[in-house]
């Protein structure tokens, strides 16, 4: 028989079971999660689960390094470019963070609920990811402004491009925007970053 164009193939089983993981932790986080969950939304028994995964924190595991890994992965090399400047990093960072989180709106929430719940877990799994204070922007910071601590700036910067993806749900009820309004703000938000940032560094 003809494959139906356009159709999906067919999931293995485990991929099943991270496919479900991913969306019931992403819905749920972690402490409220129990396999059975995972399971029922697999479309398999209990038993099939624990003969492909032996427990849910190693289910756990699976996912919040994906997402992790999708939200930092290309951060860290940005970041640790001695041959970038500081505008083309900002660029690099807004580009970057604002595409992402506009093709997975959920990373933000789901990873920070984590990490607050469970910091000690996730603490070096950050540091190896971004080594902040130890980059090339954070040196270029300091000596573009001496009188300040670059953190300010990185701060700053993050707040810019992640406040308005977690704040998402007040913000499109205090303003009444549509999603794909939303969408057209972050997307002018790639290059107005940048400009802000700049102004920033410039403010006495």
């Amino acid at each position: 028989m003809a494959k139906v164009k356009g159709a999906k193939p067919d999931l293995s089983t485990e991929e099943k079971i991270k496919e479900a993981a991913r969306k019931v932790f992403t819905q749920k986080g972690y402490a409220a999660t129990r396999t059975r969950d995972i399971a029922e939304e697999a479309g398999i028994n209990l038993a099939l689960l624990n003969y492909y995964f032996r427990s849910k924190e190693k289910l756990f595991e699976i996912v919040i390094l994906e997402k992790m890994q999708i939200l930092l992965g290309k951060i860290g090399p940005a970041i640790m470019d001695d041959r970038t400047s500081i505008e083309q990093k900002v660029e690099q960072i807004a580009e970057h963070y604002i595409n992402t989180l506009l093709a997975n709106p959920d990373i933000p929430l789901f990873v920070l609920g984590e990490i607050r719940n469970n910091p000690d877990k996730f603490a070096n799994m950050i540091r190896t990811k971004t080594k902040i204070v130890d980059s090339a922007f954070f040196k270029q910071l300091a000596e573009r402004r001496p009188d300040m601590d670059p953190l300010h700036f990185i701060f700053n910067m993050l707040g810019l491009i992640i406040f308005p993806f977690i704040g998402k749900p007040l913000l499109q009820l205090i303003t009444g925007i549509k999603p794909e309004r939303a969408a057209t703000l972050m997307n002018e938000r790639k290059t107005l970053i940048k400009t802000w940032f700049l102004a920033m560094l410039e403010a006495n």
